[in-house]
């Protein structure tokens, strides 16, 4: 990797934080460099970037098409009163806590993401941390056994089965179905817990709060194995929880990364915002049950 960029690794396995230029003024040059540090780190943090949302917008489509673009990531509404965190009926309050679980973005679609660009414009005084957990080195970490049990298996995803497990469904709509993103009625994708990374060659793992149901196994022990690799990547030094500054952008590879928002005061306000970068067809689809 050329050295012309100011990349400082994090305290784990993954993740680095750059510092020395501006997003919004990257030549092609260097952002090609960006894009490889990218792919060895998995997770970038710039801090001191300010970036507009239309600023956001441009830099995350560097990375490739977007599955949707910006969206709030906040406890804050339109009107900028605060959402009250006992409010047992208010689906963005359900979709934080929900988010609150180490997932992986878009499991729980036909197409998985490719990674994510998320910036801090309000913080609370304390906790609301980013972590991360990076699944090629939890992988790395499983014993041979282990590794040959799940070489072939294979987990549903679905954001029904993650929040209902929480009792965090959204509210139903005038049609019956429910609100929200991710919320489809395509059946729940199969994905393999055992992944190639498609730029890397690097192995990894597809987990998180929204697999569940390995064909062929008892429920109890699919939720049991689920559980135990979630458990075993997320351990130090495979974890690097962020504590966010305004103004900080930061950017990972939904492949090989879990992440999770950390608990806050919710009668103080947290204003983010999140654009996810779409999967590539070839290498991300997975077939619906």
């Amino acid at each position: 990797m050329s050295t012309s960029l100011n990349v400082k690794p994090c305290d784990a396995t993954f993740g680095a934080v750059v510092t020395g230029l501006r997003l919004a003024e990257l030549a092609d040059d260097t952002f090609a460099e960006l894009y490889e540090t990218w792919l060895e780190y998995a997770l970038l943090i710039f801090p001191d970037q300010h970036l507009s949302n239309d600023e956001q917008l441009v830099f995350a489509k560097r990375f490739g098409e977007l599955e949707f673009d910006l969206a709030p990531i906040s406890n804050v509404r339109p009107d900028g009163t605060v959402r009250r965190e006992d409010d047992a009926s208010d689906d963005v309050i359900k979709v934080l806590k929900g988010n609150m679980g180490w997932h992986t973005d878009s499991t729980y679609m036909p197409v998985q993401a490719k990674g994510a660009v998320f910036t801090a414009h309000v913080v609370p005084s304390a906790g609301g941390e980013t972590g991360g957990a990076e699944t090629r080195a939890g992988y790395d970490a499983l014993d041979e056994d282990l590794k040959h049990r799940i070489a072939d298996l294979s987990a549903y995803h679905s954001l029904y089965y993650s929040q209902a497990k929480l009792g965090h469904l959204p509210n139903k709509n005038q049609d019956g179905g429910y609100n929200g993103y991710g919320f489809h009625d395509k059946g729940p994708p199969l994905r393999p817990l055992v992944k190639v990374h498609p730029e890397t060659g690097r192995t990894a793992m597809t987990i998180g709060r929204h697999a569940y149901g390995i064909p062929g196994m008892d429920p109890d022990e699919s939720e049991r194995l689920l559980q135990q690799l979630v458990d075993i990547t997320c351990q130090p030094p495979r974890i690097y929880h962020h504590a966010w500054s305004p103004g900080e952008a930061v950017v990972w590879d939904n492949r090989c990364l879990m992440h999770q928002g950390r608990p806050w005061d919710m009668s103080e306000p947290r204003i983010m915002y999140h654009a996810r970068i779409a999967g590539d067809p070839k290498t991300e689809f997975a077939a619906s049950a």
